[in-house]
């Protein structure tokens, strides 16, 4: 008997031995250190940590390595009692590196004042004295496949790329990091941009339902939770509405239309969702008479041609715009961000071959990412950080045969939760996202009580989609994060 227990020794110790060996390995994958950072005119000291956390299946096998970055204000008493908000941008495929270096963290990719530039490479952080960390901890995360995030052990690319499966993997990171942190008793905010608004709602219910988890607030950032809004398709013209306030934005940055901005983006919207919406509700019956008023008036609100409209059957896409407005100046306009414009490479093209506002941030977020990352933290590894990446394709939609809409997630949030506020934040030059979409999916929460729409919030910004990047905009958002919050 006294034999037979050797090799059963033998085995507990080389499975010691192992998990030691898996510690180790798990620390090495974390760097953490201190500094601090002035906001609003206070030294604010943080600890600064980078690690990956490793999900786990329900008989405790590797799935995936979630890459994140975590800021958190030290020197305070009731730690556990401070508010933490977790950040990410969209894609699908996108790292949270925006949000992290481009508006939120202690750190930032400097950019021209208006952010539609770019600066001489190589571009590496300065401090950020417009960050929230003086008044919020923050956890950027990298769903898996972007950052340094990777399917691991047992895990399948096809379990986390997809909606359903994105949202529980980034669930069940927050809930493993809130419980490893200690957090539970603190105030917990999401912040998603792009995509990462429907990441966001859907959170929002995931963490309720499953983790009996309540959100204090849900920021949505140049946003979507409705894609039908985006998408032209035959016979469903509700895209056209919602991209029309958006060229009117637009079109007056460029000095094509003149007037009050405002004003003029809030007629677009109502002539948009009323005669615009009727006359295309009509298509191929609507009289020449009708059809002719409303590219007269469609003219008035983007400064191009009534002509254009009549041949575009009064669609015109918002990727045709883009090549449209400066025609003349050969130039064509940004995506993400319409103020800026480039030189377009085929002037007899009727659509843009790039997307300008891409090119500005791209380079000089990527160089300052990697060199933060290593330089600054100590970060060492083979992978490549992934600032954006088509590798998290194809992307399983969660939708047979109809497109994703996630407003009812976002109504059961707030209904199960009735303290829960949501902030949405809009650029007035977004034509990736353009503010109707959000305006129209938040006008069309119908179960919810009247009374908690007072909870919905609506901020604007001059710029696109990155605002962030315009420096005013980038002040203005952190007083309207701060008032959310506090």
């Amino acid at each position: 008997m006294r034999f037979a227990i050797i090799p059963l020794l033998f085995t507990l110790l080389h499975a010691q031995e192992t998990e030691k060996k898996k510690d180790k390995a798990e620390e090495k994958n974390k760097v953490s250190k201190q500094a601090s950072v002035t906001i609003d005119g206070k030294k604010i000291d943080y600890r600064v940590t980078a690690s990956t956390l490793t999900l786990k299946t329900e008989k405790d096998k590797d799935r995936a390595s979630i890459f994140h970055v975590a800021y958190e204000r030290i020197g305070l008493e009731d730690r556990h009692k401070r508010p933490v908000m977790f950040a990410f941008n969209g894609g699908p495929g996108s790292s949270a590196v925006w949000l992290h270096l481009g508006a939120l963290g202690p750190k930032l990719v400097p950019t021209t004042p208006d952010g539609t530039a770019t600066l001489t490479p190589p571009t590496i952080v300065q401090e950020n004295p417009h960050s929230i960390l003086d008044v919020v901890d923050l956890v950027f995360i990298d769903p898996v496949s972007t950052g340094f995030s990777r399917v691991k052990g047992d895990g399948k690319a096809s379990e986390f790329h997809g909606v359903d499966g994105d949202i529980r993997s980034v669930g069940d990171f927050i809930r493993r990091w809130t419980t490893e942190n200690d957090r539970w008793a603190s105030p917990k905010y999401l912040l998603g941009e792009s995509y990462g608004g429907v990441r966001a709602t859907g959170l929002a219910d995931h963490l309720q339902d499953e983790h009996g988890m309540t959100l204090n607030g849900v920021v949505l950032l140049s946003s979507l939770v409705d894609f039908r809004t985006l998408r032209t398709n035959k016979a469903d013209d509700l895209a056209y509405s919602v991209y029309l306030p958006a060229m009117t934005g637009t079109s007056h940055f460029h000095k094509k239309i003149s007037g009050d901005r405002d004003t003029l983006v809030k007629e677009s919207h109502a002539y948009a969702f009323g005669p615009y919406a009727q006359a295309l509700l009509k298509g191929a019956d609507i009289s020449e008479e009708e059809k002719n008023t409303v590219a007269a008036q469609l003219a008035k609100f983007t400064g191009l041609p009534a002509s254009l409209f009549i041949e575009t059957n009064l669609r015109l896409s918002s990727s045709r715009y883009r090549k449209e407005l400066l025609r003349d100046e050969r130039k064509v306009l940004g995506r993400f961000d319409a103020r800026i414009a480039w030189p377009a490479t085929d002037v007899s093209d009727d659509y843009p071959s790039y997307d300008p506002s891409y090119s500005v941030a791209l380079g000089a977020f990527s160089t300052a990412m990697n060199d933060y990352l290593s330089r600054d933290l100590g970060w060492t590894g083979h992978q490549p950080y992934r600032i954006l990446t088509r590798a998290v394709h194809p992307w399983n939609w969660g939708a047979n045969n109809s497109v994703l809409n996630m407003t009812k997630h976002l109504e059961n949030a707030m209904v199960d939760n009735p303290q829960l506020k949501v902030l949405v934040m809009c650029g007035y030059t977004d034509l990736a996202t353009p503010p109707a979409n959000m305006q129209y999916s938040i006008s069309h929460l119908f179960n919810i009580p009247d009374e908690r729409r007072k909870a919905i919030e609506f901020t604007w910004y001059e710029a696109g989609h990155m605002f962030y990047l315009n420096q005013p905009d980038l002040e203005k958002m952190r007083m309207d994060l701060v008032n959310f919050l506090k």
